[in-house]
């Protein structure tokens, strides 16, 4: 009898764990490595926000019927959970009263993957050699071997810089305990850090006008309270969707509401501000644009940095990876995601055929296969994993069979500066992106269908 295939998979958020479902459901051996203490460690960071998508694009079929067994009761498929509901009430329960629970390993830090005996110079007999996977737990340095692998660990902790070019800003390493990434909880945990404070927002996308309504309704509670958004581009309005003509009512309320507290001066705004360095002196965070003798600058107690994430491939430069130079992502996926591209256009779902590399037997799987692209649908990440268990079995049929039907909806690319009307006036695309803009009071009203987080 053949030995059962061990398939290593990195990352245990919500397609990791999906991963482990199908290459479980296909008679293999999942390994799924999580750095974090507890399953789905980036989720549990942002568990304040409510996503975009409601609950029946957020559980994976694998995943349901191993659930299934253990009297789970699924959510009702139309509400809007956040992380925090996320993670208590699918992907908890997935991790530990179900037949996954023997596979995870927690607080284990993946820190390098090569082939046994194998450099990635050296190529006859490379396919037939295992993986190592070389890993970090509270025991120390640890080893296991594997004849697949799935990176589905995701960015959430490799956000990008401040900086305009890309790179860190001057001085943005020393002034670390003055800045945040990401979307902090403004209003729950991290209430006392901002309250009563001048607060400085970079970024355009859903993240940063999240952060900065927050902040706006904290100024109703603590007048203090200075909210000024440093927007790299000249014009605000691209992040205010398309108003009354938006087809997602609620995205448009949104988009109108944000709009209002710019007009009203609850919003500071600075456009056209590149950062380009850091100085924290005291208590305050000077923000700097520009060269020093010609820029400009903004004294603020606090920086939140939300300008999208990148992958972290660092463990992987010794498989023979193959990425976009531009976006970072495999190769044969970056024209259906590529954001200098696609505004209204569709994201096809995908699977093995786009996502595995040269190394066979490797895959990039989740928001880590978007590379730098923003747009990243979890539904989609479900699919991905689906057909990479089938590659990995051989079988080719349902490997390339796509079976996601993507939620249809009215979405545009805010970075583009398309008038909304025209852009989004003909036939829904059928897939969505993470700049959607819903108020939470309006989705779980059930004014949209939007599908993305």
């Amino acid at each position: 009898m053949a030995e059962t295939k061990t398939v290593a998979i990195i990352g245990a958020g919500p397609v990791g764990l999906a991963a482990a479902a199908h290459v479980l459901e296909r008679g293999f051996r999942p390994i799924v490595f999580e750095a974090g203490a507890g399953v789905a460690h980036s989720v549990r960071q942002w568990g304040h926000v409510q996503l975009f998508s409601p609950w029946e694009y957020n559980i994976d079929r694998a995943a349901a019927r191993l659930l299934e067994p253990a009297g789970w009761n699924s959510p009702e498929p139309d509400r809007y959970p956040t992380g925090a509901e996320l993670v208590e009430r699918y992907l908890e329960p997935l991790a530990t009263k179900t037949a996954l629970a023997p596979h995870i390993r927690t607080s284990s830090r993946v820190t390098d993957i090569s082939r046994v005996g194998f450099d990635r110079l050296k190529t006859r007999g490379r396919e037939a050699a295992p993986f190592e996977i070389r890993y970090q737990n509270g025991q120390g340095p640890r080893v296991m071997h594997a004849d697949a692998v799935i990176d589905a660990s995701g960015t959430w902790q490799s956000p990008n810089p401040a900086a305009a070019n890309g790179l860190l800003a001057i001085g943005e390493t020393q002034a670390a305990d003055k800045i945040a990434y990401g979307m902090p909880d403004v209003l729950g945990k991290d209430r006392a850090r901002y309250a009563g404070k001048t607060v400085a927002v970079l970024g355009a996308g859903h993240s940063a006008i999240g952060t900065l309504t927050d902040l706006a309704r904290l100024a109703a509670q603590m007048p203090e309270t200075t909210p000024i958004w440093l927007l790299r581009g000249s014009d605000p309005s691209k992040a205010f969707g398309g108003g009354a003509n938006d087809k997602l009512v609620a995205r448009g309320e949104l988009g109108a509401s944000f709009a209002a507290l710019v007009a009203s001066g609850q919003v500071n705004v600075e456009t056209e501000f590149r950062v380009s360095h850091l100085t924290a002196a005291g208590s305050r965070l000077t923000v700097g644009a520009g060269g020093a003798c010609c820029g400009r600058q903004v004294v603020v107690d606090e920086l939140v940095v939300a300008t999208g994430f990148r992958p972290n491939l660092d463990f992987v430069r010794e498989l023979r990876i193959q990425l976009d130079p531009t976006i970072e992502c495999p190769v044969a996926l970056a024209p259906l995601i590529d954001p200098n591209e696609h505004s209204c256009g569709t994201v096809r779902p995908h699977g093995a055929r786009e996502l595995a590399q040269a190394e066979p037997g490797f895959y990039f799987a989740g928001i880590k296969s978007y590379g730098r692209a923003p747009t990243f649908l979890m539904i989609t990440g479900y699919e991905q994993v689906r057909s990479i268990a089938a590659d990995i079995a051989g079988d080719r049929e349902a490997a390339d069979r796509v079976e996601l039907e993507l939620p249809e909806t009215g979405v545009c690319n805010r970075s583009t500066g398309l008038d909304a009307n025209k852009c989004c006036g003909g036939p829904a695309p059928s897939d969505v992106d993470a700049c959607c803009l819903v108020d939470a009071n309006a989705r779980q009203e059930g004014k949209t269908g939007c599908g993305c987080k």
